[in-house]
């Protein structure tokens, strides 16, 4: 499976964002999306979740040799501030997210075991969702998306609240999905990139490159990635 953006464009006002955004996207790889603050990785992945509209381009799945359109169900969205059904405990959440996805799930856990698979204490289940802290709504919102099974994952700075610990354990996680899925993981943080995401990709200047590590050291593949941020020269 592959998603293909072809030529993504995107204007607000007179700032163009994304200015011919193209790249594969495929199953089986964690994709680091690297970008400076305001280089457009949020609005690229709004547009490809259609929370707004693009200008021009395409992107589609390509499945078996067919191409598709993507459909809402095709996409989990993490995004870096989680929202979450406050008014809801979380095993009420919990069992809505669960009742309305019986269908497509054959292999639906019990809400217990899906908290104790996000390792969330026992005595936070009943809680509001608005008494949670920002790190336990983000593993609620994570954990939705897993019980939805989407085949792309876009995730928007996702780790940004957890303490080390628990990005441990949601980086180990991600690489269990990642061979049934599409993941783009977007983040300004070259080292964390580096450390979960099997390639990285560029966001500057509103186009999308591949920066390969082929050949490569750790430490020129930094250099290289800072260049490329910058806008030199890194033939």
């Amino acid at each position: 499976m592959q998603l293909i953006l072809r030529d993504i464009r995107k204007k607000f006002d007179k700032k163009e964002v994304l200015k011919g955004a193209s790249f594969t996207f495929e199953k089986g790889k964690i994709y680091g999306l690297l970008g400076r603050n305001g280089a457009g990785k949020t609005t690229l992945f709004n547009c490809i979740n259609e929370d707004i509209s693009i200008d021009s381009g395409s992107f589609e799945l390509q499945e078996d040799l067919l191409f598709r359109p993507v459909l809402s169900q095709d996409i989990g969205y993490v995004l870096s501030t989680p929202v979450v059904p406050e008014f809801l405990t979380g095993r009420e959440f919990l069992k809505f997210f669960i009742d309305i996805n019986k269908k497509q799930r054959k292999d639906i856990r019990t809400i217990d075991q899906y908290f104790e698979f996000m390792r969330i204490d026992p005595e936070d289940r009943d809680k509001l969702l608005k008494d949670y802290s920002h790190g336990m709504k983000n593993k609620m919102q994570m954990l939705v998306n897993f019980i939805a099974n989407p085949a792309i994952l876009l995730l928007d700075e996702p780790l940004t609240s957890f303490d080390v610990v628990v990005a441990d354990e949601m980086k180990e996680l991600f690489r269990q999905l990642k061979s049934q899925h599409i993941i783009i993981f977007s983040t300004h943080i070259m080292e964390l990139a580096l450390d979960l995401c099997d390639e990285i990709v560029i966001l500057n200047e509103g186009v999308l490159e591949e920066i390969r590590k082929e050949n490569l050291d750790q430490v020129a593949f930094k250099d290289k990635i800072i260049a490329t941020l910058r806008g030199e020269d890194h033939d």
